[in-house]
């Protein structure tokens, strides 16, 4: 039997850090199922799934908190057991617009009442090329239950939109 981890990891930007991490699981026998890694700020950061084998988990565990002396940080949880989720619909998310504090938060507001789970997020700010403005764009990956109407969702984020003053798209994937 196998257990799956879930480790989130941080460290100075250096060549090998991708390596030393990958090379703690395969000594425990773990396998690297998926991950999402990004260089922020002179950060490399990233989370990432691992399945390893029950009895291993724990060495595991344990070799990848001493990675800490190596210059990355690293935090790993146990995952819960897949159990089989209510059905939902999965939804993409498209947003820009003038730059300003809070957007975030408003957006992530706007998408908590509406029951709608974040499964992914991108953000960055980008200068406009023509004005030279600071733009906010942000790609975001959806659930909502099945039985939420679409259309109240995005009459949520239409006025959102109007009230920000950015552009908003919502379109059903998968």
């Amino acid at each position: 039997m196998s257990t799956s981890l879930v480790l989130t990891m941080i460290g100075t930007d250096q060549p090998g850090l991708v390596e030393s991490l990958s090379k703690t699981i395969s000594d425990h026998r773990g396998s690297w199922m998926e991950a999402r890694m990004a260089r922020l700020a002179g950060k490399f950061a990233g989370i990432l799934r691992v399945d390893v084998p029950e009895s291993r988990a724990n060495a595991l565990t344990a070799a990848l908190l001493a990675e800490h002396s190596q210059g990355i940080s690293i935090i790993v949880e146990i995952a819960p057991s897949e159990e089989s989720a209510a059905p939902y619909r999965s939804l993409s998310l498209d947003l820009i617009g003038q730059d300003r504090p809070g957007i975030v938060r408003e957006v992530s507001q706007a998408l908590a009442r509406a029951r709608a789970n974040i499964d992914e997020l991108e953000t960055e700010v980008v200068d406009a090329s023509m004005s030279g403005e600071t733009l906010f764009q942000a790609s975001v990956k959806l659930r909502v239950p099945a039985s939420e109407p679409i259309e109240a969702l995005r009459a949520v984020l239409e006025a959102l939109a109007d009230e920000l003053m950015v552009d908003i798209s919502l379109d059903e994937t998968g």
